[in-house]
């Protein structure tokens, strides 16, 4: 069976849109979560006068530069975004669209935390024109929320996502589930509430130990243990038959939605369509050049004043890299990678870039799919993603 998606269900944009997201990140958190490797850092006083004209003069340096199409999406990420006053995020959505113009659909989306203080700003962040809310609920069980380091608990986080959808026109939500000790009727249990909330975007991970985490240090000294790749295989499973059956079929490989309810902003990256990042270690793809943002907000702050933008690296990409890094992001989308579209981005051909006797192995083995016009890992093989790359990359590369 394939993570299909019937076309019509991911209709934002064409599949090679030339709409341009724009991706802005606030790196200030209360507190930092174990498991976490984002660029997020904690500060006793900011500065919000100082980082509104940074940012906007970040944003300046990037219309500059890049070619004059409108904003397709806008996505602000952290770090915790709902912690910014709505005034500022008024002020960069207000700006953005002096510079370039918004699409008249365009998708405007906030990251935020579940706690009480930040759902009470949910009506201002409303009025500044965030349409969008992706709340970091992670867990429907307070010792699970505890031991991820959440500041609030369900009770708190539910109320966090009543008030969104009150206030939002789409709400999503993110489950971490993979946790050590957690069984298959846990997480059965548990996402079957979730999915019962009404929601029509659920982001769902398995639990990662990532490089210099607290969680990291935990695993290497054996006090955590985390949950074995069979046990993984069989979770991942039962969250596609879950979901697939309430009607939020997986269209990436942690992310879920009803049809038309899918992130646009996100497909962006996926598609590997053109999007800017601003903001302390915002990375940004446009122009077939890479770039990145110095990732300190202190280093940050003092490269806009030296510089009049935040850039540490930008860096032209040659055609071979912008296809690896196509594949990357396409394959983990349910309607895979358009060939047509991947030559038309890269200037090569597919068999300049793609292995056909590895995926014709892979095929056949059930893990992925392929026609002249598309390549798709399946179901099966989504779980394996990470190793089929390497395999069905030509030598060319």
């Amino acid at each position: 069976m394939t993570l299909h998606a019937p076309s019509s269900t991911i209709s934002a944009k064409t599949a090679d849109g030339q709409g341009l997201a724009l991706y802005i990140h606030w790196p200030f958190c209360i507190s930092k979560c174990p498991y976490c490797d984002f660029n997020s850092h904690v500060r006793e006083q900011i500065d919000h006068d100082a980082w509104q004209a940074a940012l906007l003069a970040d944003m300046r340096y990037e219309h500059q530069v890049s070619q004059n199409r409108r904003i397709s999406s806008i996505f602000f990420g952290g770090g915790t975004p709902s912690l910014m006053p709505p005034r500022l995020v008024a002020k960069l959505i207000e700006e953005a669209d002096a510079l370039w113009g918004l699409e008249e659909r365009c998708e405007i989306t906030l990251e935020a935390n579940p706690s009480s203080v930040e759902a009470s700003r949910f009506s201002d962040l409303a009025s500044a024109g965030v349409n969008r809310v992706s709340l970091g609920l992670q867990s429907l069980d307070d010792q699970t929320l505890d031991f991820l380091g959440r500041a609030h608990d369900v009770t708190e986080g539910l109320a966090a996502l009543d008030t969104a959808q009150k206030n939002f026109g789409r709400v999503s939500f993110d489950l971490i589930y993979a946790r050590p000790g957690q069984s298959l009727v846990d997480w059965q249990t548990e996402l079957g509430t979730a999915l019962g909330f009404g929601t029509t975007h659920l982001s769902l991970y398995q639990l990662t130990i990532e490089p210099g985490t607290r969680f990291e240090t935990l695993v290497r000294t054996g006090a955590l243990v985390p949950a074995d790749d069979d046990h993984c295989a069989d979770l991942f499973e039962l969250t596609q038959q879950l979901t697939c059956a309430a009607g939020l079929p997986a269209y990436e490989i942690s992310n879920h939605a009803r049809p038309g309810q899918e992130s646009r902003h996100n497909l962006s990256y996926w598609r590997y369509d053109d999007y800017i990042g601003i903001g302390p270690g915002a990375h940004g793809r446009r122009l077939n050049s890479a770039t990145e943002r110095h990732k300190k907000p202190e280093n940050f702050l003092s490269a806009v004043e030296r510089n009049g933008n935040g850039l540490k690296i930008e860096q032209a990409l040659s055609p071979q890299t912008r296809a690896m890094e196509a594949l990357m992001m396409g394959l983990r989308l349910a309607e895979g990678v358009d060939l047509a579209v991947l030559e038309n981005k890269t200037g090569l051909t597919s068999t300049d870039i793609i292995d056909m006797h590895e995926v014709e192995k892979l095929s056949s083995a059930g893990f992925m799919e392929a026609s002249a016009a598309r390549l798709m890992v399946t179901m099966k093989g989504m779980p394996l993603l990470d190793a089929i790359l390497p395999k069905i990359i030509s030598d060319n590369l």
